[in-house]
């Protein structure tokens, strides 16, 4: 790993230990075994490298997406995906992503240090709000709207479809993050959830 990443990486373990305002670029120079001007030399400041952190996370999710044959960004694109795939494949990609959520080391210390932060810094608290709610809904919801616009979902309501479709499994993610040892519980409903929701909205014949 080169100097830059080893930044982000310590620095990103000292925001989930301590929380993101506790954490001074001396202190990342210190866990990263340099001096505070040659960390400079790398990133102009402590929001320098939040923002660079955020970016790698982005990345990793993005490669994490092409693995699984999806764009996990583009709700026009996987729409099209999610109307071939048969319950078994949709039951499968919802595991997968949800173990990458749970277990990616930068995303899992991310959500950490902004579980932390939620309380006590509004700008934090807003990226809680828009990575862990304000986005998947938005991207879930059109999404789920397209498929039900080609008929393959029934509802009246396509906004409370997708909250139905999404807070149970953020819900279970949390119950991970406090305690690890529920995870295989999170599992089996997290495949019992979306078989239902599969039914439930219509796409039994899939």
């Amino acid at each position: 790993m080169d100097t830059k990443h080893r930044i982000l990486d310590e620095a990103l373990t000292l925001f989930s230990e301590r929380g993101y305002a506790n954490v001074y670029v001396g202190d990342i120079a210190e866990r990263v075994g340099i001096k505070a001007p040659s960390l400079y030399k790398h990133y102009k400041s402590k929001r320098a490298i939040f923002e660079a952190i955020i970016e790698e996370m982005n990345l990793r999710f993005e490669e994490q997406a092409r693995s699984l044959n999806i764009s996990g960004t583009s709700a026009t694109e996987d729409s099209e995906i999610y109307k071939k795939m048969s319950e078994t494949d949709l039951t499968k990609l919802g595991r997968e992503l949800f173990l990458y959520y749970l277990h990616d080391d930068y995303t899992r210390r991310f959500r950490k240090m902004l579980t932390i932060e939620q309380f006590h810094d509004k700008e934090l608290a807003d990226i809680y709000s828009k990575l862990y709610v304000d986005d998947p809904l938005s991207y879930q919801g059109m999404l789920l709207g397209m498929v039900a616009a080609a008929g393959l979902l029934k509802t009246d309501d396509v906004e409370i479809m997708t909250l139905h479709f999404y807070a149970p499994i953020y819900l279970l993610l949390t119950v991970c993050d406090r305690d690890p040892k529920r995870e295989e519980y999170a599992l089996e409903t997290l495949d019992k959830h979306i078989r239902q929701f599969d039914r439930l909205y219509g796409r039994t014949g899939k």
